[in-house]
């Protein structure tokens, strides 16, 4: 056989086990859109333990909901930071919540505070508000009310609710000169964040 011929096959065999992965995972979704979680699981497990940053987020929120499994923390922690460490926005906020509220876990707001904000510089608009609120707090950061009003004011651009709130709150805190500061932030961030997408 050539080495043309190898490369080939093996590009072939590298399709057909991607197809059947993704079929797999298909099946993952129905089966957890039907409330079928005992087959989402046995469908997504395998594909989690292969690297699958997506099966290992959908295994962590079974844990977590307890969906088809007993509810289980620890084990939604070790798939979510599985799927975060490749960069999943969701799974990085919900291990920010989980540590935020220690959820089976110590609560350990500088931990929160990391996940949410990886999470955040994706562009999650539900973790931009918790940093926000972390900074409003001191909650695993420095107290910074600059910061908060800039997360606030990023969440709020994108449509939340309470961060329009949270933004109001800041800027009765601040000075002008820092709130017209905390708006340049956002704007910059804006601008970097852009920059990034379309690399």
């Amino acid at each position: 056989m050539s080495a043309l011929s190898r490369i080939t096959l093996v590009f072939i065999v590298l399709l057909l086990a991607a197809s059947v992965a993704a079929a797999d995972f298909e099946k993952g979704v129905a089966a957890y859109d039907r409330g079928d979680y005992a087959t989402a699981l046995r469908e997504w497990r395998p594909l989690a333990k292969q690297g699958d940053a997506i099966a290992q987020f959908n295994l962590g929120t079974l844990y977590n909901k307890g969906r088809g499994v007993p509810q289980d923390f620890k084990k939604a922690v070790k798939w979510y930071r599985k799927a975060a460490e490749q960069g999943d926005a969701k799974a990085q906020y919900n291990l920010g919540i989980i540590y935020d509220n220690g959820q089976d876990v110590p609560q350990d707001y500088e931990e929160a505070a990391k996940w949410y904000r990886k999470a955040a510089e994706q562009g999650d608009v539900r973790a931009q508000y918790n940093l926000g609120v972390m900074y409003g707090q001191g909650h695993g950061v420095l107290l910074n009310y600059i910061k908060a009003h800039m997360w606030f004011n990023l969440a709020a651009a994108n449509g939340h609710k309470l961060a329009i709130k949270g933004k109001d709150i800041a800027a009765n805190i601040l000075s002008s000169a820092d709130v017209s500061k905390a708006q340049a932030m956002a704007r910059e961030w804006i601008k970097k964040f852009e920059e990034r997408k379309r690399k």
